[in-house]
């Protein structure tokens, strides 16, 4: 009983400090919560679909609820054993599987601009060019721009994930360090 309860507390410590639950949501800023994604956050902070999107609404699938949490669940683990690990590369590129279902969302939310007859009148090429190309072969700054690393912009400005450790906690060990 005494074990259970231990791998119970364990698990439960971990979940809270790793906020697990603020990956259910569809907040950018959980995106931060990764220190290495602080110049995607930056950039996209800074772009034009910050007015209109948010991070799940072009990298995660919008195919049904399943597909969409099943997505996050697999990229999330990724992200989370490869942070553990402290294997996190210094220059980040989409996989070939995120590259799809980024595609598949510009398309969904652009099927309007894409089927406009004065645009595609005008743009030809671009209708010739949709099956064999993928969106980001054109548009590839959007909407990150040229950032693929935490040294493209070292000082961005990104909401700071908050402290792990319970306030009670910090007392205490404010007021052990202190005490001569």
């Amino acid at each position: 009983m005494i074990l259970v309860a231990v791998m119970t507390g364990t698990v439960l410590f971990l979940v809270y400090v790793s906020k697990a639950h603020s990956y259910l949501s569809d907040k950018p800023a959980t995106c931060t919560n990764c220190h290495i994604m602080a110049p995607q956050y930056a950039t996209w902070n800074h772009s034009s679909h910050r007015e209109v999107t948010h991070c799940n609404d072009c990298h995660v699938p919008h195919t049904s609820v399943t597909a969409k949490y099943y997505f996050k669940a697999k990229d999330g683990l990724r992200h989370a054993t490869i942070f553990t690990l402290r294997k996190e590369p210094q220059v980040i590129f989409i996989k070939e599987e995120g590259a799809e279902v980024v595609r598949n969302n510009c398309i969904r939310c652009h099927t309007d601009l894409l089927n406009d007859p004065k645009l595609v009148r005008d743009a030809s090429f671009h209708t010739e060019n949709m099956e064999s190309r993928t969106c980001i072969e054109c548009h590839r700054e959007v909407p990150h721009g040229r950032v693929n690393s935490l040294s493209s912009v070292p000082f961005a400005r990104v909401p700071l994930p908050e402290s792990p450790v319970p306030e009670w906690m910090e007392e205490f060990m404010q007021t052990f360090n202190t005490t001569p």
